[in-house]
């Protein structure tokens, strides 16, 4: 004699669904895991942009730093030891083709009358035989500089004697001048650089 089980509907569709709960447990928590993994790069993120406009923040302020510097070698209420190289707008003598690296002519830029300006060929980065102003070389100003929210090094500057505008005749061999200013700051790290550019008209 045999015996016959019958399930009603509802233990059979319970029956099914046994293995179902455990794929959707899994479903979710790779979700979860996904989402996880996604905030924190977006954190790692966020905290290198924050730290790189950070550290281009401090290289503006120290090319700031720098053309506020050159004002002073030029003509400024500190002291320069070159000052006497600007007193006559007219006389260039002492500007270098190329940029000059010794004596009292290191970062004087000669005018350029064709092709790239001083500014654009000279390395910022050198600093033995450089040919551009270190900040205090001539005025004896400081600028902290090394670890921690600081300048890498000290930042740098060319002087360039270009035509003054306000001088309309062309014909003047010997017309006036003005001087374009151009610096390098650098950030906590090298590769953080800013460049600011001045017109100084004494």
């Amino acid at each position: 004699m045999s015996t016959h089980f019958f399930r009603n509907p509802a233990q059979r569709s319970l029956a099914g669904q046994k293995g179902s709960s455990l794929i959707v447990v899994l479903m979710i928590l790779t979700v979860v895991s996904i989402a996880g993994i996604a905030g924190v790069q977006i954190s790692m993120l966020s905290e290198r942009s924050a730290r790189s406009d950070r550290d281009m923040q401090v290289a503006w302020q120290s090319a700031e730093a720098a053309l506020v510097d050159a004002e002073n070698d030029i003509f400024g209420p500190g002291t320069s030891t070159r000052r006497a190289l600007f007193n006559d707008p007219k006389n260039i003598s002492d500007f270098v083709d190329g940029c000059g690296s010794t004596a009292n002519s290191v970062g004087l830029c000669a005018m350029v009358s064709s092709g790239k300006p001083a500014w654009l060929t000279v390395d910022f980065e050198a600093t033995t035989s450089a040919r551009t102003t270190e900040y205090g070389q001539y005025t004896l100003r400081t600028l902290q500089t090394g670890s921690g929210i600081q300048p890498f090094r000290s930042p740098r500057y060319v002087i360039e004697p270009i035509r003054d505008p306000a001088d309309r005749d062309l014909s003047n061999p010997t017309p006036a001048h003005i001087y374009r200013v151009t610096a390098m700051g650098f950030g906590p790290r090298l590769e953080a650089q800013a460049v600011l550019q001045m017109i100084y008209r004494k």
